[in-house]
């Protein structure tokens, strides 16, 4: 199984990525906190200005039809590859031709599966 490793040690970056293209990345923070966002999870926030508008229709409307193109994946959704921008962010590209999104660090840390289910348990979701 392939892997991209990445290690940094500067403050406000990750400490270590480790990315499993079926399950989904792994990030140690400098802080000492592990997060780990699944694949259908990091697809379904991308950060891209289509997946963005997607998710903000669907909150206006949420018995929306999806595109097409989002119905189009044959077998589990996977990472086909994944790349270093900078020393920001990494972009994924997803078996269903998704590569758009460029996720920072800074956005990593925003959609941090447990800070949002934390997030919905304070405003009573």
């Amino acid at each position: 199984m392939e892997r991209l490793r990445y290690n940094d040690p500067v403050n406000d970056h990750p400490q270590h990525l480790d990315v499993d293209k079926t399950r989904g990345l792994t990030v140690q923070w400098s802080d000492g906190k592990t997060s780990f966002f699944p694949i259908e999870y990091l697809r379904k926030m991308s950060p891209s200005a289509e997946a963005r508008m997607l998710r903000e229709e669907m909150a206006k409307n949420p018995l929306m039809v999806l595109p097409a193109s989002m119905g189009n994946q044959k077998g589990p959704l996977t990472a086909v590859s994944a790349e270093l921008v900078g020393n920001y962010a990494i972009r994924f590209e997803f078996s269903d031709g998704h590569s758009t999104g460029i996720y920072s660090w800074e956005y990593l840390r925003e959609i941090e599966p447990d800070a949002a289910k934390a997030a919905q348990k304070t405003r009573g979701q």
